[in-house]
């Protein structure tokens, strides 16, 4: 059996791991030394790798990412930390005009080695400024691959990928999964991009979620297997890439689809994932629509009711199910 840790731990540990096997990898942000980061992800590493390597900047997004293409640029392999996903709304100028475009601009010459670590996502009262999921915004910028971990044991292994990716990625966390425990290697290993998981097996439908919502789904689906209804929940753990294949291949077996997500469901990338099923062969087995269920299109709000209605809960991904495997629209 493998040792049970939080999904912070294996953050934690992915970056010590290759800062220690790698002295060209450092991290760069806003309080990521003595305070140990807004969430406390580098706490200690100070002390172990010094203020070379665990940079501690002034209160400027633009200014980390820039300073992580340059870096970058000349050989290194920058970890950059923005406090929230929020924040990367700054940074679209460094993030999506030059570190998105140079490898493709320089003729494949040059390379972007970095990883943006971002935590995102609703439910810890923090409001409109500091809740939301940006995914999509990212897919849309060719040149960066969006990695948004559900578990433990995805968080490291592709956060290990990513460090060692020759071009950016940008690695979505959400705050309210840190603390969650789940089984994690000792050992090095490694989880390849553009390859989705299938979370749990089932006969009746097929749900795609990732991160926090992918829990929920999870919790959900346990709960109607004692009904008898097996969903099938497919983790797509990188949006870029995107592994359509796996998820075709898994509606052409339940003939049904939802995509849950947290963003807002306008532009969100539950209709990316929609479109891929329906122009593909997948479509001739579908015996219903293809549905999403995503947030309000809204800001987030600060009152805790208010926040948990404004995004996809437990009842709310069950009275999805059930509405389309009852046929009713």
């Amino acid at each position: 059996s493998m040792p049970e840790i939080t999904y912070l731990e294996a953050i934690r540990q992915a970056l010590w791991e290759e800062m220690k096997r790698d002295e060209r990898v450092f991290i760069i942000g806003e309080d990521i030394g003595r305070y140990g980061g807004a969430f406390g992800v580098t706490h200690g590493m100070l002390d172990e790798f010094g203020p070379e390597r665990i940079r501690e900047t002034p209160i400027s997004e633009p200014t980390i990412i820039a300073a992580a293409i340059g870096a970058s640029l000349v050989g290194m392999r920058p970890v950059a930390e923005i406090m929230f996903m929020d924040f990367t709304l700054l940074t679209l100028d460094q993030l999506g005009n030059q570190a998105a475009k140079m490898h493709y601009m320089f003729g494949g010459k040059a390379t972007v080695p970095m990883v943006v670590r971002m935590p995102g996502g609703s439910g810890t009262g923090a409001a409109a400024q500091h809740s939301q999921s940006l995914e999509t915004m990212l897919m849309h910028m060719p040149g960066l691959k969006v990695v948004v971990p559900s578990t433990p044991y995805d968080a490291k292994g592709l956060l290990l990928t990513a460090i060692r990716d020759p071009n950016p990625v940008c690695f979505v966390e959400h705050k309210l999964l840190y603390k969650t425990k789940g089984e994690v290697p000792e050992g090095e290993y490694t989880i390849p991009f553009g390859v989705a998981d299938i979370k749990r097996q089932g006969k009746d439908l097929t749900v795609v979620s990732t991160s926090i919502m992918l829990m929920k789904t999870l919790a959900v689906a346990e709960r109607l297997a004692k009904e008898g209804i097996e969903i099938e929940v497919i983790d797509p753990r990188t949006l870029v890439p995107l592994d359509r294949e796996t998820i075709i291949n898994s509606v052409c077996k339940t003939g049904r689809l939802l995509v849950v997500h947290e963003a807002c469901q306008t532009g969100g990338w539950a209709g990316e994932i929609i479109a891929s099923v329906t122009g593909s062969r997948a479509f001739d087995y579908l015996d219903a629509p293809a549905r999403r269920l995503a947030g309000k299109d809204c800001p987030i709000p600060y009152n805790r009711g208010l926040e948990r209605a404004a995004v996809p809960q437990e009842e709310d991904i069950e009275a999805e199910i059930r509405a389309i495997i009852q046929g009713v629209y």
